[in-house]
């Protein structure tokens, strides 16, 4: 029988974790992270990453699975997703939930991992170009590829300029055969922004400065943090008195709230997504879901 997934996807701060969790306890299936920073050891606080007892029972996997001094692919992240699911009981559901777009299509979509390794030399040239020259160099070598990521994250946008340099060779991963439906918190704008603003009071009364200093003093290099985030990044850029304290909450909330924008734009390109607002409209959908895929349907 095919295996059953759910994704359960939003942007940040929409509860999508804790509605994963709810669905995942009511109908006993198990929750794969689909964030491309809470598979890093040691990023708690800044991702909002759950713990044990908040758990409740559920299985969680592909949490704190990485150093985050060493960079952690979208092919890695693929490669122990096929490895989790062909460990976990067929017949059990298995919810992924998270806002990392290229996370998830790495499981849902075909997909395709480059082998050309990366090229220390190249990449600091690169790094050297504004992000309009990136843009633009990449459009050039591979316009499909352009339209589709986020202009945001230089990182990615560098790794596919050198993709895109090497005539993109690629190879395929195969997953087992599954049914998936998708499920999107959608949450007012309005109300959004509030959550993503108290969610940053709470990071930063909670310690994610200290965190980042733990970090660091454990080997974690300045420049690293610039790939986990805008949070970290604008954190950094306070410990290295680039920014004053005064300031850093209130860029924290305008960064989180155009990361936002943006994640939304991305998953509105999808028409199969399901957008919910409610548990009881969710649990419905899962319900049928497991139902019809039982019994052969789609």
């Amino acid at each position: 029988m095919p295996r059953r997934l759910v994704i359960i996807l939003g942007p940040t701060a929409s509860g999508k974790s804790k509605l994963g969790l709810q669905l995942a306890k009511k109908f006993q299936g198990v929750v794969i992270s689909a964030d491309s920073r809470q598979v890093y050891r040691g990023l708690n606080i800044g991702t909002g990453k759950i713990n044990q007892p908040g758990m409740r029972g559920v299985p969680h996997y592909l949490l704190d699975v990485a150093s985050p001094r060493r960079q952690y692919s979208v092919a890695r992240y693929a490669r122990d997703v096929r490895r989790v699911l062909n460990s976990i009981d067929p017949n059990r559901p298995v919810f992924l939930v998270g806002g990392s777009p290229f996370y998830i299509k790495a499981v849902t979509e075909p997909h395709s991992f480059s082998p050309v390794p990366p090229d220390a030399a190249l990449r600091r040239r690169l790094a050297g170009l504004t992000t309009a020259r990136l843009i633009a160099r990449l459009q050039k070598l591979d316009p499909e590829r352009a339209r589709h990521i986020d202009p945001a994250n230089r990182r990615r946008l560098i790794r596919a300029v050198e993709i895109a340099g090497e005539r993109r060779q690629y190879y395929s991963l195969q997953f087992p055969p599954m049914q998936v439906l998708k499920i999107g918190l959608a949450v007012p704008r309005r109300m959004l922004f509030g959550r993503i603003d108290r969610q940053v009071k709470r990071r930063l009364r909670g310690g994610m400065i200290n965190e980042v200093q733990r970090l660091h003093r454990r080997g974690v290099p300045w420049s690293r943090f610039r790939a986990f985030g805008l949070e970290y990044r604008l954190v950094v850029d306070y410990l290295r008195g680039r920014l004053r304290r005064e300031r850093l909450g209130p860029k924290m909330k305008s960064a989180t709230h155009d990361f936002a924008r943006r994640q939304m734009t991305w998953w509105k390109r999808d028409s199969g997504i399901h957008w919910v607002r409610r548990l009881d409209k969710a649990e419905r959908l899962v319900s049928r879901f497991l139902r019809t895929s039982a019994g052969g349907r789609t």
